[in-house]
């Protein structure tokens, strides 16, 4: 029977070897994993799957589906607010020289 980890344990092992330049080896050892299953996770989190539980990926999904609109949205209003700032800017030139009828 496999060993079940927590999607927390999981995410630690990987942090160790991706982000804090660890060795496979050594995070194995000191966490008493297998070192093939962390080069699993070592994969799985380099092709940018999530080493979590299905139900957790679910819910990133949808979490990144919104991060996604509202990054869209907020892209299309700093657009819009640009737009305005030079209307804004050129109207007022326009009324200082008095060129406006």
């Amino acid at each position: 029977m496999s060993q079940q980890y927590s999607p927390e344990f999981k995410a630690e092992a990987v942090k160790r070897v991706l982000e804090q330049n660890h060795s496979m080896s050594q995070v194995s050892r000191d966490l008493k994993i297998a070192i093939q299953t962390l080069s699993n996770w070592v994969k799985q989190a380099k092709h940018g799957k999530p080493v979590t539980t299905p139900q957790h990926n679910a819910q990133t999904a949808a979490l990144e589906v919104e991060v996604k609109r509202l990054k869209k949205a907020l892209a299309v209003a700093e657009m819009e607010r640009e737009i305005l700032k030079k209307a804004a800017a050129y109207f007022a030139n326009d009324t200082v020289r008095g060129t406006h009828s």
